[in-house]
């Protein structure tokens, strides 16, 4: 195709769908340092040593997207969640994205940690579990004042007879429907994985005491379940990484991306002004100036 051709394809595409695309296919990967580790437990690196000698400017932060995420190990995803901040605590509707680490085998581990969920009183098995995950789980809303939090999902049909009859709470995101189920309570704490300083943390386990519970699917989320406890920290305004945990064992990272707070957040954040919620701990929190 001749220069002349490439270049007003380009120009068309960023008239008819915006800059934004545009800008990712020139953004570049990260260009983030990851310490060296091994296969054995004993090989895995300090996280505060890691942060010290390989802090990550926020310019490199600008250009991590889900895909790249999507790309690292665990032990990466490990390291880079450890160096990031908590940010402030979201507002408002993000889309939702599971991370499995390169390596994995893309199936949740659900089945695997609670052995099914035998004694729950229902007949929902591990494949549910990944159905639900991968396919219906569409993102949270953050309710900031209330501190309190609902997951998007985007098809009732495989959690109908769970449910039972009965209207749902919905959201309209981007033009498309989802119901509002799982409620969880939203504040500061200690991180599962890095203890230096706070996370925000999504909790399910008081579940049953936030207004419009309902006991038929929530529980399954709450300390009568599944016993799940979220962790996220901020890549950048409107981008956060997060961890999900069922009974304190680690089960998958996940991605929550808001690209109206992307956007209007990356200048703040580029001049360092973001500040996070919760407790930055005592050990002051490296940020690359490059």
């Amino acid at each position: 195709m001749p220069i002349r051709a490439v270049f007003f394809a380009l120009v068309l595409s960023a008239t008819l769908g915006g800059c934004d695309q545009i800008k990712s296919w020139f953004a570049g990967k990260p260009d983030i340092v990851y310490a060296p580790y091994g296969k054995d437990f004993a090989s895995k690196p300090d996280l505060a040593q890691v942060e010290y000698e390989h802090p990550i400017p926020s310019a490199e932060l600008i250009k991590v997207t889900p895909k790249y995420l999507a790309g690292l190990n665990q032990e990466q995803l490990d390291q880079l969640y450890a160096r990031l901040g908590s940010g402030p605590i979201p507002n408002g509707p993000f889309d939702g994205e599971i991370v499995f680490s390169r390596g994995g085998t893309g199936k949740l581990r659900a089945a695997e940690i609670v052995g099914g969920l035998a004694g729950l009183g229902l007949n929902l098995k591990g494949k549910l579990l990944e159905t639900a995950g991968e396919t219906l789980w569409k993102g949270k809303v953050f309710y900031r004042d209330e501190k309190v939090l609902r997951n998007r999902i985007e098809d009732l049909a495989v959690l109908r007879p769970v449910i039972g009859p009965g209207d749902i709470p919905k959201i309209a995101v981007d033009g498309k429907d989802a119901w509002l189920l799982f409620p969880a309570k939203l504040y500061c704490g200690q991180s599962l994985i890095d203890s230096r300083r706070e996370s925000i943390i999504i909790d399910y386990a008081f579940t049953d005491d936030i207004p419009g519970y309902r006991e038929r699917p929530d529980f399954l989320a709450g300390r009568r379940g599944l016993k799940v406890r979220d962790e996220i920290r901020m890549v950048r305004p409107g981008l956060y990484l997060g961890r999900a945990y069922m009974d304190h064992a680690f089960i998958l990272n996940f991605v929550l991306y808001n690209k109206d707070l992307d956007r209007a957040g990356r200048a703040e954040f580029e001049a360092g002004q973001v500040r996070d919620t919760c407790w930055s701990g005592t050990q002051k929190r490296i940020v690359a100036t490059r």
